[in-house]
């Protein structure tokens, strides 16, 4: 079986910037083992796969080592695939996910997603798993991921976790770890992201994690529009809506590579 795979940085304005995902659109369904393996041999943070179903498409996300419940940069590289190169040309795409329906819609430059919201709750400080972060987080909550926040940005950006501590200390909560604090210069807040036990140390920009930061961030800031920065070393920028019950999240792509592939 042959298939075109294209690699987009989503959440990017260049390529090189924001967080890289193979999209590969399907007209039938390989086994659940083959596309798994597509996504270690692409060994990027997502490879997302998409065929036809009823009025819009079925998405599925895998990293290299696992199928994953969410995930949002994948999802803006999906459409952007779709409205960029495969002639889609409707205002919003529909796909269904392990998550539910999730749209995305042309607004200008941006593509604008709407994901559900995850209301992060308190959560005892975990002393094992704050060391392996390696910072003093101010504040411990937790929905399906950690959520520790940082007084500054600084010390967000200086954070240099124990990834093999980490992962071992998060793999029995099949939780990531985000680590935010508030922005600045037009920043509302930034954020980084650790998924060591789903075999990504660090991802570059993670959609999925700003449905928990988001609905924080604005209750903190008291405001519902927010730009948020993702301060890993590649970078990136969202601009986003907590709309209740739903987090509006949008960016912008930049193509970097179409293939075919054999498997």
């Amino acid at each position: 079986m042959k298939a075109v795979l294209y690699q987009v940085d989503a959440f990017a304005d260049l390529v090189f910037e924001g967080n890289p995902a193979a999209i590969v659109p399907l007209s039938a369904w390989p086994s659940d083992d083959v596309m798994q393996a597509v996504a270690a041999e692409n060994n990027l943070a997502e490879t997302a796969f998409f065929a036809p179903e009823g009025e819009g498409y079925r998405l599925r996300w895998f990293t290299p080592a696992v199928e994953v419940d969410l995930c949002g940069h994948a999802t803006l590289a999906s459409a952007h695939v779709l409205f960029a190169h495969l002639e889609y040309a409707k205002p919003e795409i529909h796909f269904e996910t392990r998550s539910g329906t999730l749209v995305v819609t042309r607004e200008g430059d941006r593509l604008s997603m709407n994901f559900p919201a995850a209301r992060p709750k308190p959560y005892p400080a975990p002393e094992a798993i704050a060391e392996a972060l390696g910072g003093k987080a101010r504040v411990w909550l937790k929905t399906s991921n950690l959520m520790a926040v940082f007084d500054t940005a600084e010390e967000v950006v200086d954070l240099t976790p124990d990834f093999p501590a980490l992962g071992r200390l998060l793999t029995p909560l099949n939780a990531g770890l985000i680590a935010t604090a508030p922005g600045s210069g037009g920043i509302d807040f930034v954020s980084r992201f650790f998924a060591p036990s789903h075999g990504i140390d660090e991802d570059p920009v993670t959609g999925s994690a700003h449905c928990t930061s988001v609905p924080y961030w604005a209750r903190k800031l008291g405001k519902a529009d927010l730009v948020a920065r993702q301060v890993s070393k590649r970078g990136g920028t969202l601009w986003c809506t907590d709309a209740g019950e739903r987090v509006i999240l949008r960016g912008r792509c930049a193509d970097y590579m179409k293939a075919e592939i054999s498997f």
